[in-house]
């Protein structure tokens, strides 16, 4: 389901008690080099670093006004993780968080610093659900806090798309990178409710396209991996629902490679001054990216939605030893 306009607004007005609308800045060097007008919604500047907490936070506190929770439990591969251990800390309950093997240290460690307990057993984020979902039937007073489905999570991310509106009502274009596809659908659902004719452009990782897959072909397709540095993007098992939703607002999903995110990565870093994890860059990856047929718009946002970048990746993408 969509989220209302009414849903959004109702987001943003709880949100506005927890902290301050993000900056959008203009970026001198991307619109250079790309000859249009490119600005950056830096999500990362919300407490823990990524868009997530504006999810996490709002679902949150809406159950919580609907009956008693004395734990969330949520699956990650990090920056969900500390939006709900934040959320949890800020709202006065317990935290779990079921992280995959071999995650990300930095997300890892937000999450350890904010309270929550941690539980890493599975290879990506689908067995980290699953285990986490087992964890949750278990337990009466527990909230499985997911963010890939939850029908009121997309009004806070939605509310991302109002603010861009805010601060830029002439954009033509706005680009985000699409993980579990929350930030997308409420964004798009937004946008497209205040100005239809903005162009809405996902963006994901050729080695976690699912998203992308089931978009362009209509159908749900899994993919058997989702082996990409941008962990944030590293979905391979799609939700119907989801993928009906970004079929009706999405205008394009865009998909760019490992060694385009690091360029990505580099280029906010050195020329605009921005950092960013994979996932963050990926939108500045596409708007880059060599032959993609970028739409007319003159006018850009892109999303800058995390910057939580592990030490090895951001040494990898300066080209430089850990």
């Amino acid at each position: 389901m969509q989220p209302t306009l009414k849903s959004v607004l109702k987001a943003r007005e709880l949100l506005a008690q927890h902290f301050a609308v993000t900056r959008l800045i203009h970026a001198p060097y991307l619109s250079g080099v790309t000859g249009k007008i490119v600005y950056l919604k830096l999500e990362t500047d919300l407490p823990t670093g990524s868009f997530k907490v504006r999810g996490a936070l709002y679902t949150l506190a809406l159950k919580l006004e609907q009956r008693s929770i004395q734990e969330v439990i949520a699956s990650s591969t990090g920056n969900h993780g500390a939006a709900v251990a934040y959320a949890a800390k800020a709202l006065g309950v317990r935290a779990k968080i079921f992280l995959p093997e071999r995650c990300n240290p930095v997300k890892r460690q937000h999450i350890a610093d904010l309270g929550a307990a941690i539980v890493e057993k599975g290879r990506d984020i689908s067995d980290a659900c699953e285990l986490a979902m087992k964890e949750c039937t278990s337990n009466p007073h527990a909230f499985f806090l997911n963010d890939a489905n939850d029908p009121d999570l997309p009004s806070a991310t939605g509310v991302i798309g109002i603010e861009i509106l805010d601060g830029r009502p002439q954009v033509q274009a706005i680009y985000m990178p699409v993980g579990d596809s929350a930030l997308i659908r409420g964004v798009a659902a937004a946008v497209k409710q205040i100005s239809p004719q903005v162009k809405v452009i996902g963006v994901q990782a050729e080695r976690a396209s699912s998203y992308y897959l089931s978009w362009k072909s209509g159908d749900i397709v899994t993919t058997d991996t989702c082996d990409t540095i941008a962990d944030g993007l590293a979905t391979r098992t799609p939700l119907g629902a989801n993928v009906a939703s970004i079929r009706e607002s999405v205008d394009d999903i865009v998909l760019v490679s490992e060694g385009e995110l690091l360029r990505a990565i580099e280029t906010l870093l050195l020329e605009e001054h921005v950092l960013a994890e994979p996932a963050g860059a990926a939108s500045t990856a596409a708007l880059l990216k060599s032959g993609h047929p970028r739409p007319p718009a003159v006018d850009v946002v892109l999303v800058v939605s995390g910057a939580n970048v592990s030490r090895d990746v951001l040494c990898r993408a300066l080209q430089i030893n850990p």
